[in-house]
């Protein structure tokens, strides 16, 4: 977990909603900026517990982002009106406080697959678990989001004997690499389920900074590796990766479809997610000239697709 330096405040914007309309909404606060974006129950609507890897949402729920104090909340309540004109927002601002504190009273462990845990430090990990110690903080990436458990789900399956008959890219002493890395989770993940080494690549500092602390924390960070998109080419040299996982967003992604594919083996496997389920046919077909993917995963709007890369032609 990584602590921010001294700030005089932060802006949150708020709204509620039904559970259809939190993935574009969600997506736009993230587009606008975002540091961090949360659910909450906006009704006292208690949710049973969910089987392992199901994230349910209430039947009504409040989504608030966190901005940084110097943003301008009218041009900001302005560009959300505009995107999303059903919602009702509204503005606060928020006086500094250890807002990571805050969240983990609420944070609680998470199974992903059959063997695969999130949990807090301090808290006792689930019997028989491969467990990833992560606490909430501003880098984003703790496994609440559906976008995060699709892809933990995702590594959990691939450190499994595949199928007789099935095509699969072991993940035990695979290369890992992590692309739009946030708090360094799937990557860590990865290399608690056996993977040898990790690439982990943010545009965002503080996600690299926060990458490694929890790399370290989780006696990996010896095995894993950061650094900006720009020093990738350096970092990987001749080498390619086994696997590779990129949860963003459908723009970035399909952008990066090229580079993708020049960075990962033949018979590698990929997924990608932080996809709305309306882009995922779009980004499929983006991704069909080097990628070879399965039917779609969805979880609570998001999609995740998954697949293996065709041989170089």
């Amino acid at each position: 977990m990584v602590e921010t330096g001294k700030s005089r405040g932060w802006l949150q914007i708020s709204a509620v909603l039904r559970p259809e309309q939190l993935a574009p909404v969600e997506e736009q606060l993230l587009v606008a900026g975002a540091l961090a974006v949360t659910l909450q129950d906006a009704a006292d609507a208690p949710v049973l517990e969910p089987a392992p890897g199901e994230t349910p949402l209430w039947p009504q729920l409040s989504v608030t982002g966190l901005f940084a104090a110097d943003r301008d909340p009218l041009a900001l309540l302005a560009e959300l009106h505009a995107a999303a004109p059903g919602v009702e927002w509204h503005s606060a601002a928020l006086a500094d406080r250890a807002w990571t504190r805050e969240w983990l009273r609420d944070f609680k462990p998470l199974r992903f697959g059959e063997r695969l845990a999130v949990v807090p430090h301090g808290q006792e990990a689930p019997a028989n678990a491969v467990v990833v110690r992560l606490d909430p903080g501003l880098a984003f990436g703790t496994g609440t989001h559906p976008t995060t458990a699709l892809c933990l789900q995702w590594l959990d399956g691939l450190a499994r004997p595949a199928p007789q008959g099935a095509v699969n890219a072991p993940l035990e002493g695979a290369r890992v690499l992590d692309y739009g890395c946030g708090s360094g989770i799937l990557a860590i993940a990865a290399l608690r389920l056996g993977a040898s080494t990790a690439v982990a690549v943010d545009l965002d500092p503080q996600a690299l900074l926060a990458t490694r602390d929890n790399a370290a924390a989780n006696g990996v960070g010896d095995r894993l590796t950061t650094c900006p998109p720009a020093e990738l080419a350096a970092v990987l040299g001749e080498q390619k990766a086994d696997i590779l996982v990129a949860n963003i967003l459908a723009g970035p992604l399909q952008a990066l479809m090229p580079e993708f594919a020049d960075r990962l083996a033949a018979g590698g496997a990929i997924a990608l997610s932080g996809i709305l389920e309306d882009q995922a046919a779009a980004l499929a077909a983006a991704a069909e000239p080097w990628f070879r993917l399965e039917a779609p995963v969805s979880s609570n709007g998001w999609t995740r697709l998954a697949g293996h890369r065709k041989n170089a032609r």
